[in-house]
């Protein structure tokens, strides 16, 4: 009879500890769907945290109150991860194995996420769909149940690159922080100029990262007499440049990538930002004479009343509504399985906000496409549609 007993609960405990360490089950067939995600909403990077956890609650509030999925209402949970990795790591085991959660759902943050992937994408098997960040890696080879909707940095590069070529640009410097990730960036700006033309000159200037002081980076710039400079740098810096580029009389045209597409460079460059190029995720998050859009800023005036629309939250809103369009090509249990299987088979999805996104079991990002923007008149326009670069 002990034998008997402690084989018993020994399976009970095995069975329980299963549940605990895997959400692939949670919400299978009624009650709410849950779902996860994690967002610096404290530290340096929480104004942007804010902004992108508000937009996808905005989006699944509007769902639920429209009568859910199936009848059945999202519970999303998104909790603060600092943007840092281990906090990251913490946040994944409270969703996956407290909350149950069937997915994570525009979280926010590339290395923070990537050191979730041993626990969530291979361990417990939880899809990650839709980050706000990425890298090149997390898509070659395609990981089970990894699926991103956000242009990769690299290929943002090359299309400034031919966007600057395109513009007449025969001597271009680029302007980049000094680690890895921006370097890589970097790189491909000078990858797709030359494949564009190879008569143009292409040069590089390393800055340390949070450089305040641009003067000597300008002036170093200024030596070169480049026709086109690219910025791949944080918002704060690329308003520096631009201020003292104007100070010193620099007057090449100047590019950024979709990180510097921020009401906060229009803020900190004032109107040392005009002319500025750079480019968007998404459509312009104040162009409500567009109807998605328009649905967008509705959304957030009702569901996020705190927030004001911004590029962050417009991404993430439109990442939650494709994950809602998913779930509804879903003809039977909801589960982490099932997720991943309907996002493959899910054909075109279109928000009307992003690009139109397409899976397939061997690709996992679902567009390469930005839309190119210039600032006129201190705010930021569009030139153009969705497009990819020719490289």
């Amino acid at each position: 009879m002990k034998r008997l007993f402690v084989g018993t609960m020994g399976a009970a405990i095995a069975v329980a500890l299963a549940a605990c360490g895997s959400g692939s089950d949670a919400g299978s067939s009624s009650g709410p769907i849950e779902v996860g995600s994690w967002s610096p909403l404290s530290g340096p990077i929480a104004p942007s945290g804010t902004q992108t956890a508000a937009g996808a609650k905005a989006a699944f509030d509007e769902i639920n109150a429209a009568g859910g999925i199936h009848g059945r209402k999202i519970n999303f949970t998104t909790l603060d991860n600092a943007y840092d990795p281990q906090q990251t790591i913490q946040a994944a085991r409270k969703l996956v194995g407290e909350k149950k959660v069937v997915a994570i759902v525009a979280a926010n943050g590339t290395a923070p996420t990537a050191a979730t992937f041993p626990f969530v994408l291979q361990q417990s098997k939880v899809p990650i769909l839709f980050t706000y960040g990425g890298a090149a890696a997390w898509y070659t080879p395609p990981q089970a149940g990894l699926f991103g909707a956000q242009t990769l940095y690299e290929e943002q590069g090359k299309n400034i690159a031919e966007w600057a070529v395109s513009n007449g640009a025969k001597n271009i410097v680029v302007v980049h922080d000094d680690p890895k990730a921006f370097v890589n960036v970097a790189d491909s700006v000078v990858a797709g100029a030359t494949a564009k033309d190879s008569s143009v000159q292409v040069s590089k200037v390393a800055v340390k990262l949070s450089t305040t002081d641009y003067s000597p980076v300008v002036a170093q710039v200024k030596t070169k007499k480049p026709d086109a400079v690219v910025l791949i740098v944080p918002v704060p810096e690329a308003a520096a440049y631009l201020k003292q580029a104007k100070l010193q009389g620099v007057t090449a045209q100047t590019y950024g990538y979709a990180p510097d597409a921020d009401p906060g460079l229009l803020k900190l460059a004032g109107d040392a930002a005009e002319g500025f190029h750079t480019l968007s995720l998404t459509k312009l998050p104040t162009d409500t004479s567009d109807p998605a859009v328009a649905a967008y800023v509705a959304a957030l005036k009702k569901y996020a009343t705190d927030q004001t629309p911004s590029f962050y939250s417009i991404y993430t809103y439109a990442g939650a509504k494709a994950f809602a369009k998913i779930l509804e090509g879903i003809d039977g249990d909801i589960t982490a399985e099932s997720i991943g299987k309907a996002v493959e088979s899910a054909g075109v999805i279109d928000t009307g906000l992003l690009p139109p996104l397409s899976f397939t079991s061997s690709q996992h990002l679902g567009t390469n496409e930005v839309i190119r923007l210039e600032v006129k008149n201190g705010a930021f326009a569009a030139d153009g549609d969705f497009m990819a670069p020719s490289s």
